[in-house]
């Protein structure tokens, strides 16, 4: 009995790494999203103070270019982690079922040992009478 609850305070524990790390992929996410934001407003700011919008004109702020890659490299990392994010969302929902499957037994073996006890009492009981 003990094993078992070991087991499932393990499994619990599982999860709640599996949520923190779904999480944390989250508020990455949200940030890089708002970091990209903040920047895309930079790059159109520094556009309008030159006057030129097309990034191949010669004349295009330099200082927009490097916004703009900064920009795009952050939502290229906000792919990659929505990709991490749907691993560890089947990777919490792998150890939820776990979880789950250890509960399960655990409840089975209480009833099995509940109907144990009380049998074995109403025998003593019979045997007595």
């Amino acid at each position: 009995m003990k094993s078992r609850d070991t087991l499932i305070r393990l499994k619990r524990f599982q999860v709640d790494e599996k949520r923190r790390r779904v999480a944390q992929i989250e508020m990455m996410i949200a940030e890089f999203d708002r970091m990209a934001a903040d920047l895309e407003r930079e790059i159109a700011a520094e556009e309008q103070k030159a006057g030129i919008t097309d990034a191949n004109h010669f004349a295009y702020p330099t200082y927009a270019r490097a916004v703009a890659q900064r920009r795009d490299n952050l939502r290229l990392s906000a792919q990659n982690l929505h990709i991490q994010l749907d691993d560890a969302k089947a990777e919490l929902g792998e150890a939820f079922e776990d979880l789950k499957r250890a509960e399960s037994l655990e409840d089975r073996e209480r009833s099995l040992d509940a109907a144990i006890s009380q049998a074995g009492q109403g025998r003593v009981v019979r045997a007595t009478a």
